[in-house]
């Protein structure tokens, strides 16, 4: 009888392999149908959506005060950056909590690009203060710092490597408690309101790495378009590309019924788990928003309906990659950004050299869908496409090359720089930046292609010059 049950079991399995979606956008070619048992796979089965509350509108910031006083919170730390702190996103978010009766204190040490050492400032600041709310106003680095912050707080006896990425860190699972985090983001790039990942850079070794895990997600994001009309035109154009490789990466990225290991328990499950159904779709969107608007963006700081689109696509963008992950182009930018000798990006007020996120992840991008398109050449048409490419009469090897060229006159419209060149790297450099793009396996092993140090050498070298 048991072995009867099987049988009929698998039969029924089968049907529904069968019956699986074959829309155009899951129906790629290595979109095969997922395995459903989970005892004894090598690769994963399910695929799990996380993302923060998110609320929008123009001057949504005030209400921030109201969401504490309705947490119940009577200890709130604020946490912003030099820069940030004198500016009026802050100012709102102060005068609100004064309005609400909020008791807060304020930590504007948060570093651009931040440090495993300026994490480690702010734990010991949250560490002291004993807070039971905590705020973040500013960009990617300051969320990511305040979520750091919020998690080394709660779970005070952790070593700093316990909850970082593997193999740099422990990669342990989060199991303790956090705090209420409002994200109140005023660029538009990182999508970090959305998701449970903080980047940093480890000193030691001079690479990138981070901590992924949904638990550390926001509670609540505040996105306000009007705290994008402060930005200068190349933080905008700088965010803007990171929204556009999150989607390109994310919607190119491992299919999650290919990722391995299997987790033997869903808390094992990365928050990084390789292109989804769900996730595709908030990339693609993001994409078209970004093909549509980023320009404008950049050109007019006064465009508040370019600007607002864009921080929206930033959450969009950051709802897909922060389920699927990204892959290459991510990992090739921590390196970039982790050994940067005197470039100092324009209109970004900083003591130290510096090469912006979305421009070190942006400058690879011709390269790396050269050489990826093999294992997804329709996705990579798709996208090249929505940039604006005449895809009617392409052929199907040539796609990679089709979305590298649209990448190429996307970048030159927007003066970016012209390669890794033009910011200070040469050939001598790559051997260095291999070597730190090896240990970013949380995101490159989720490029659809594997690759080798050798390709990785190759990909560097491509990107030497991109016009």
């Amino acid at each position: 009888m048991a072995a009867a049950t099987r049988a009929r079991v698998a039969q029924l399995l089968r049907q529904l392999q069968r019956a699986a979606c074959q829309c155009p956008t899951h129906s790629q070619t290595y979109s095969q149908a997922p395995g459903f048992a989970p005892f004894g796979k090598t690769t994963d089965y399910a695929f799990e959506m996380a993302i923060s509350n998110i609320r929008y509108g123009a001057g949504v910031t005030k209400e921030v005060g109201m969401d504490l006083q309705n947490m119940g919170a009577k200890n709130v730390c604020l946490m912003t950056d030099k820069n940030l702190s004198q500016l009026p996103p802050v100012q709102m978010v102060m005068d609100s909590l004064v309005k609400n009766g909020i008791n807060f204190k304020v930590y504007d040490n948060v570093r651009v690009e931040p440090t495993d050492r300026s994490f480690m400032e702010a734990i010991e600041f949250v560490k002291r203060g004993a807070f039971d709310a905590f705020v973040a106003v500013g960009g990617g680095s300051t969320m990511d710092t305040c979520k750091a912050a919020n998690l080394y707080a709660s779970s005070p006896h952790s070593d700093f490597l316990d909850y970082v990425n593997a193999p740099i860190g422990k990669g342990k699972p989060v199991s303790v408690p956090l705090k209420p985090l409002i994200a109140v983001p005023t660029t538009s790039g990182t999508g970090s309101e959305t998701t449970g990942v903080a980047i940093f850079d480890y000193e030691h070794l001079k690479v990138k790495t981070g901590i992924a895990s949904r638990a550390i997600k926001p509670t609540l994001g505040l996105i306000d378009p009007l705290h994008t009309l402060h930005m200068p035109d190349r933080v905008v154009a700088n965010s803007g590309f990171d929204v556009l490789c999150h989607a390109l990466e994310s919607y190119t990225a491992l299919p999650y019924h290919m990722r391995s290991p299997c987790p033997s328990n869903p808390i094992t499950r990365p928050a990084y788990q390789g292109s989804n159904p769900i996730s595709d779709i908030w990339a693609i969107h993001a994409l078209r928003i970004v093909a549509k608007y980023l320009k404008r963006a950049v050109r007019n700081p006064d465009d508040l309906e370019a600007r607002s689109n864009m921080h929206l696509a930033s959450a969009f963008a950051g709802i897909g990659f922060g389920n699927a992950g990204v892959h290459l182009c991510h990992g090739m930018s921590y390196p970039i950004s982790g050994l940067v000798k005197t470039y100092k990006a324009k209109d970004y007020n900083v003591d130290h050299p510096l090469v912006p996120h979305g421009l070190s992840v942006v400058l690879t991008s011709p390269a790396v869908f050269t050489f990826t398109a093999q294992m997804s050449p329709e996705r990579h048409l798709e996208t090249a496409e929505i940039l604006g490419a005449d895809t009617r009469t392409a052929r199907i090897p040539d796609a990679g090359p089709i979305l590298a060229d649209t990448l190429r006159k996307f970048l030159f419209d927007l003066d970016v720089d012209d390669g890794l060149a033009a910011i200070g790297y040469s050939k001598a450099d790559i051997p260095a930046l291999v070597k730190g793009t090896l240990p970013q396996e949380r995101v490159t092993k989720l490029a659809p292609r594997p690759q080798s140090e050798e390709d990785l050498s190759a990909l560097f070298e491509a990107s030497m010059k991109l016009y």
